[in-house]
């Protein structure tokens, strides 16, 4: 699978034993499979690896977890919670908007394409990394969740500070393991629920996560997150 997609060459060594893992192998068959019987996979294949192309192992400053890809038609491209230019930013895209704005002032883009904070260091990971058109969560349990464990741990073992944003439970269970500065460890693990409109007001909203990040960076004498999108 490895040599089928693109993915940033910072990642390859650290990741061969996943890639070469007999689960890997079941997963490709599973996609593989899928794929014969005319279902609609998102991302496209090449882009699967989108976030781990996008930001280096060495580059990475944030990190934020996902779960999922976007389902519908044209909306997934391999980072979490961002959509193509056109399509129309989702409700908890919205409201990380929002956040955004209370926070740092920030005024929403007119566009969902998160690209730019990647470029930055910024992870934009989601747990699983392909989906059926249609159908959330359908390719759960296949073996993705495994990867991305150890996508997670490869960040965690870094000594350089990072910043973990971790939005709602599932994001939170996923990087318990982190070794977070409450734990007297190196990393700032934030957590907030998620920002989808069933949660957002429990907590979401005024989390403050954006400007906690770059302060704690600054203070690590690291460069902060710049997280006005271009138009």
């Amino acid at each position: 699978m490895a040599g089928e997609v693109k993915l940033h060459e910072s990642w390859r060594a650290p990741l061969a034993e996943e890639f070469a893992a007999p689960y890997m192998a079941a997963l490709k068959q599973f996609l593989v499979g899928e794929r014969a019987k005319g279902k609609r996979i998102f991302p496209a294949g090449n882009e699967w690896f989108r976030a781990l192309d996008l930001t280096p192992l060495d580059k990475v400053r944030v990190v934020i977890l996902g779960q999922d890809p976007y389902h519908g038609l044209g909306q997934a491209h391999g980072l979490c919670f961002s959509v193509r230019p056109g399509v129309p930013p989702p409700p908890s895209l919205v409201n990380i908007y929002k956040e955004l704005r209370t926070d740092l002032g920030i005024e929403r883009p007119a566009h969902g394409f998160l690209e730019h904070w990647a470029k930055q260091g910024v992870l934009l990971l989601n747990s699983v990394l392909t989906v059926e058109m249609g159908l959330a969560a359908s390719h759960r349990d296949r073996g993705w969740e495994r990867f991305t464990d150890a996508i997670i741990r490869l960040v965690n073992a870094r000594q350089e500070p990072v910043v973990f944003m971790l939005w709602g439970s599932y994001a939170q269970k996923k990087a318990a393991f982190v070794d977070s500065t409450d734990k007297a460890g190196r990393h700032l693990v934030l957590k907030a629920p998620h920002p989808s409109p069933l949660s957002a007001h429990s907590g979401f909203f005024g989390c403050r996560h954006f400007s906690r990040a770059n302060s704690f960076l600054q203070n690590q004498g690291i460069d902060p997150i710049d997280w006005a999108l271009p138009a």
